[in-house]
């Protein structure tokens, strides 16, 4: 089996699974919360290939950034798969939508939103992390 095809059918009841000559690691965090996690604890991703419940423009950046080298999303938004090939990241998918929605189901993911005028990775991660902050202020003063 391929690293991608190991990360597939690793990605079961887990949100993400990255997976490196056969070796492969699993996290069931919320959203881009794993990647955000990975990047910060500055883990070395470079020539992963990932499995994913869902990909966005907002991971698909993150992907870009560690160094990723392939991708399969659940479900992949027309902007995530669009940010992945501009970048040459080999990608695929089970269900492409045209954005990801908020949890409320009411608007557009607040993630997605951060990044839409962006293109750098780099500048992605970095508004990632503030928009992150935004909200876990917010939902401290709930």
């Amino acid at each position: 089996m391929t690293d991608i095809e190991i990360a597939k059918a690793k990605l079961n009841g887990h949100s993400i699974c990255l997976c490196k000559d056969g070796e492969w690691f699993t996290d069931n965090g919320r959203g881009i919360s794993p990647m955000m996690s990975f990047l910060g604890e500055g883990r070395d991703l470079n020539g992963y290939s990932v499995a994913d419940v869902i990909v966005g423009k907002a991971a698909a950046m993150l992907f870009v950034k560690a160094g990723i080298r392939e991708v399969y999303g659940e479900v992949m938004s027309e902007a995530g798969y669009r940010y992945l090939q501009e970048h040459h990241i080999p990608c695929a998918y089970g269900t492409l939508t045209e954005k990801i929605i908020n949890r409320k189901g009411d608007g557009i993911c607040p993630m997605e939103l951060a990044v839409t005028q962006l293109d750098d990775p780099e500048e992605g991660y970095i508004a990632l992390k503030d928009r992150l902050a935004q909200l876990q202020k917010g939902a401290a003063h709930v």
